[in-house]
């Protein structure tokens, strides 16, 4: 089933598609349970994980790449035995994971979507995914532990509690998706108000679950011709890497891409 992707013509329809949610009553406040991922290139949309692109059997390869990151990174990292703690770190530090990265910020969505200078002349995608439609489709260990908590979203220790290793979460019926809130590893992690998302089998696309539970997926197509507007005043807002990505490389890919020339159309 094809996903049913919302085009947009203007900032200002931009503002109203994303941040499209109800008065909570049970706070009286406007609270959502979206989060969001920006793609900067619709062609690139799928959800594939890093580990899938390694090619091969996923499952396989990310046993060796869990244990050796495990065992090479330990000395940075005392006292951690948590699986979802060493899968969160592995994903935020680069390594081929399961995991895909996602924020609860609609504007660091849009930072990423529009970063990449080399892809201004291609609409942009930004996925939104209710997190709370996706517990429906949890197993009942999951979707009770959740819910009894109160959150939208897991952490390591939450999940923990019904499954501490990626063979305990495979054997939990049916295919499902958990979103996991990392610990503040750094900086980095805090200002991209970060989160991931975690398949419950390695070789499940998220994409392709998704098409199956429609009121938990909307996308919104940001066409090449309005990506410039969006880019220009998401910098206005301080949205840039110097935010996002701290440090003296964050700094100078900010300064690099805010002194960019446009070419002559």
């Amino acid at each position: 089933m094809p996903y049913h992707d919302e085009t947009v013509t203007s900032w200002s329809e931009l503002q109203e598609r994303l941040f499209a949610l109800p008065l909570d009553p049970q706070v009286d406040r406007f609270r959502s349970s979206v989060v969001f991922r920006g793609v900067n290139n619709v062609a690139n949309a799928p959800l594939i994980t890093s580990l899938m692109r390694l090619g091969g059997d996923p499952r396989e390869k990310e046993r060796h790449l869990l244990r050796n990151f495990r065992k090479y990174a330990y000395p940075e990292v005392l006292g951690q035995n948590s699986i979802w703690y060493w899968l969160a770190l592995g994903q935020h530090h680069g390594l081929p994971t399961r995991l895909l990265d996602w924020t609860f910020s609609p504007y660091v969505a849009l930072h990423f979507a529009t970063a990449n200078l080399r892809r201004m002349d291609v609409d942009a995608l930004i996925w939104c995914v209710d997190v709370d439609a996706t517990v429906e489709a949890l197993p009942a260990e999951l979707a009770t532990l959740i819910r009894d908590e109160g959150a939208h979203v897991f952490t390591a220790e939450l999940l923990d509690q019904a499954a501490s290793s990626l063979e305990a979460l495979e054997s939990l019926e049916g295919d499902f998706v958990v979103f996991l809130e990392p610990p503040s590893l750094d900086a980095r992690i805090v200002n991209q108000f970060a989160l991931f998302s975690l398949m419950s089998s390695p070789t499940t696309r998220l994409d392709e679950w998704l098409q199956e539970c429609e009121t938990a997926v909307r996308r919104i197509v940001i066409p090449a011709s309005l990506k410039w507007e969006v880019r220009d005043k998401l910098d206005q807002a301080n949205i840039t890497e110097r935010v996002l990505l701290p440090g003296l490389d964050g700094l100078s890919a900010w300064l690099r891409r805010y002194y960019y020339s446009k070419p002559d159309p």
